[in-house]
C-alpha cells in the first residue's frame, strides 16, 4: 500500500482552528465534566468501585489541558502532552483497567473536543467552518498518536509487572525449595502460588542433559490428580507436586489435589497412590535421570522434601524410570553416605570383588538373582540359565569367601545392603544408577 499524501495544511484554516481552541482553555472543567459523565455511561470499566472518580476527573482534565493546548502551540507542548498520556497507560495499566475501555475513553475525549471546536466555529465563525475540514484529518491523527502512546506505555507496564509478579513467584519458589522461607511468610507464599499451607506436598527433580527439550512431555505427562509448580535451576528442574491438603482455607487453589483434609484417616495412603501414580506416568527419556521424594505435610516442610528428591535422584539410572524415594530407602540412604557405603562393600565383599572379573560377576550375579527370587535356587537357576544345584554351590563358595552365612538374618541384611552398596557406587562410577548399574547392558553372561 501507498502511503496518504496529503495537501499542506491551509494556513488560513489553522487560523480558525487556533481561534476555535483558544477559548476551549477557559472551559476545560466544563468539557471535563462532559468527558467524565460520558464514560461513566458508556464504560463500565469507569464505573468500577475501583476507579476514584475524583482522581479520574483530574486525569482526563491533565489530558485535554495537555492536548488541546497542543493544538495551539504543538512545538512547544507536544512532548509534554504524550508524556501525559503515557503516564496515564502506564498507571491505569498498574490499576487493572482494561485497555481497550482506556483507549475508548481517549477516543471519546477526542470525539468531545472535536465537537467543542465544530460547535464554536459554527456558532461564532460560520464562513470558518467550511476550512475547519482541512484540519480534522491533523486532528484525529493527533488523537491516534496519543491512543499509540497510551497503548504502549499501557502494555510496556503490563510486561514489566508480568515479569514483576513471575519474578515474585520464582523468589518464593526458591525459597520454599531451599527451606529458607520465614514461617511469617506462608500466608502470603500459599496465596501468591496457589499452594495450601498446610496440603501435602513432595518434589521431583529432574536432571541431564537436554532436559529443556522434554520439558512440554514430561509436563503433559503428569495426571489430572497432581498439581506441580516446576521451578527450573541450572542443574535440574524442580517440581513442588500438591498431593492433597486443607482446602478450608484456599479453597480458590485446593482443587488441584486429593479432595479431604490433612488429617483424613487415609491421608498417607492417598498421597502413596498419587506418587506411584505419578511416577508410572512420567516418562523415561534419554539421559534424564528423576527422583521424587516421598510426602511431607504443609509448605513449611517443601524444603526437606527437595533434599528427599535430590537423594532419589542420585538413585535413578540415566534414561530409567523415575525413582520413588520410598521404595528405595536402602540405596538412599547409601547414596548419602559414599564413605560408608565403600567401606560397607569392602568389608562384606571384599573377598569376592578381588576375585578375576567373569569370576566375580557370576558370583555376585548369583546371589543377587537369588536375593530377588526369594531364596529359590530353582527360580534363581532359571532366570541364570542353570540348574539348581549350580546356584546353590556358587552361593556355597560365596559363603566360604565371605565369611558370612545366608542362614544367619544379620548376616544376609548386611550381604543385601553391601550388593546395594556394590551397585550403587558402581552406578555413580559409570555416570549411571543403581538400577542401571544391576542390569547394565553390554556384561557378558558367564559360562555355567
Amino acid at each position: 500500500m501507498h502511503p496518504v499524501v496529503r495537501a499542506p495544511v491551509n494556513a488560513e484554516a489553522v487560523a480558525v482552528l487556533h481561534r476555535a481552541a483558544r477559548p476551549l482553555m477557559d472551559e476545560l472543567p466544563r468539557l471535563t465534566d462532559r468527558v467524565v459523565e460520558l464514560l461513566c455511561k458508556e464504560e463500565p470499566a469507569y464505573r468500577a468501585a475501583s476507579v476514584d472518580q475524583d482522581e479520574l476527573w483530574h486525569e482526563v482534565y491533565r489530558s485535554l489541558r495537555h492536548n488541546v493546548g497542543s493544538l495551539l502551540r504543538p512545538k512547544e507542548l507536544r512532548d509534554a502532552a504524550r508524556r501525559c498520556s503515557w503516564r496515564i497507560g502506564a498507571d491505569r495499566a498498574e490499576q487493572g483497567l482494561p485497555l481497550d475501555a482506556l483507549m475508548r475513553a481517549f477516543r471519546l475525549g477526542g470525539a468531545v473536543v472535536w465537537q467543542s471546536l465544530v460547535d464554536r466555529v459554527t456558532r461564532y465563525d460560520p464562513d470558518g467552518a467550511r476550512l475547519l475540514v482541512h484540519v480534522a484529518a491533523e486532528v484525529w491523527d493527533f488523537v491516534d498518536e496519543h491512543c499509540a502512546v497510551v497503548a504502549e506505555a499501557y502494555r510496556q507496564t503490563e510486561r514489566r509487572l508480568a515479569w514483576r509478579h513471575g519474578n515474585r513467584q520464582r523468589l518464593m519458589a526458591d525459597a520454599l525449595l531451599e527451606g529458607t522461607m520465614r514461617v511469617a511468610d506462608l500466608v502470603e507464599t500459599s496465596e501468591a502460588l496457589g499452594l495450601p499451607e498446610r496440603g501435602r506436598y513432595a518434589v521431583v527433580a529432574v536432571a541431564g542433559p537436554g532436559r529443556e527439550a522434554h520439558r512440554g512431555l514430561i509436563r503433559s505427562r503428569v495426571p489430572a490428580a497432581v498439581r506441580i509448580l516446576w521451578h527450573p535451576r541450572s542443574d535440574a528442574d524442580l517440581g513442588i507436586a500438591t498431593l492433597g491438603g486443607d482446602h478450608g482455607d484456599h479453597g480458590d487453589h485446593g482443587d488441584h489435589g486429593v479432595s479431604g483434609g490433612a488429617d483424613a484417616p487415609d491421608a498417607s495412603g492417598t498421597a502413596d497412590g498419587l506418587l506411584a501414580e505419578l511416577a508410572g506416568a512420567l516418562p523415561a527419556l534419554p539421559g534424564l535421570r528423576t527422583g521424587i521424594s516421598f510426602a511431607v505435610e504443609g509448605l513449611a516442610r517443601i524444603g526437606e522434601a527437595r533434599r528427599l528428591a535430590e537423594t532419589a535422584l542420585r538413585s535413578a539410572a540415566p534414561g530409567g524410570a523415575p525413582v520413588l524415594l520410598h521404595e528405595h530407602l536402602p540405596a538412599a540412604l547409601l547414596v548419602s553416605s559414599p564413605g560408608l557405603a565403600a567401606a560397607l562393600a569392602d568389608r562384606v565383599l571384599g573377598p569376592v570383588l578381588r576375585l578375576e572379573g567373569a569370576d566375580r560377576d557370576l558370583l555376585l550375579d548369583t546371589l543377587t538373582a537369588w536375593l530377588e527370587c526369594d531364596g529359590s535356587a530353582r527360580r534363581a537357576g532359571s532366570r541364570l540359565f542353570c540348574h539348581r544345584n549350580t546356584v546353590l554351590n556358587r552361593l556355597r563358595r560365596f559363603e566360604q569367601l565371605t565369611g558370612r552365612s545366608l542362614g544367619r538374618p544379620h548376616e544376609m541384611a548386611e550381604l543385601s545392603l553391601a550388593l546395594t552398596a556394590r551397585r550403587v557406587l558402581h552406578g555413580q562410577a559409570c555416570g549411571q544408577g543403581p538400577e542401571a548399574a544391576r542390569t547394565a547392558p553390554g556384561r557378558a553372561r558367564p559360562a555355567v
